[in-house]
């Protein structure tokens, strides 16, 4: 295979929300590059089992609603 078929895999640095760090190997960047991550799953409510509610955008829970009933969904 021709040598400029991979990509410049390397070491780089990733920063959790609360500021702790690993190192791990990526195509991001340059080597030694820093990767801040804005969400992570010592945040995100998908893995911390956060709050979890239905927001009505634009009537479309409503229609919902008055299509379908409730359908045992709380609001």
């Amino acid at each position: 295979m021709k040598s400029e078929g991979h990509p410049d895999y390397h070491f780089i640095k990733v920063v959790m929300t609360d500021g702790t760090e690993y190192l791990t190997r990526s195509t991001y960047g340059q080597q030694g590059a820093s990767l801040h991550l804005d969400i992570d799953p010592k945040t995100h409510p998908a893995w911390t089992g956060g709050s979890q509610h239905l927001v009505d955008r634009g009537g479309r829970l409503t229609r919902f609603t008055s299509r379908f009933g409730n359908l045992g969904l709380k609001k």
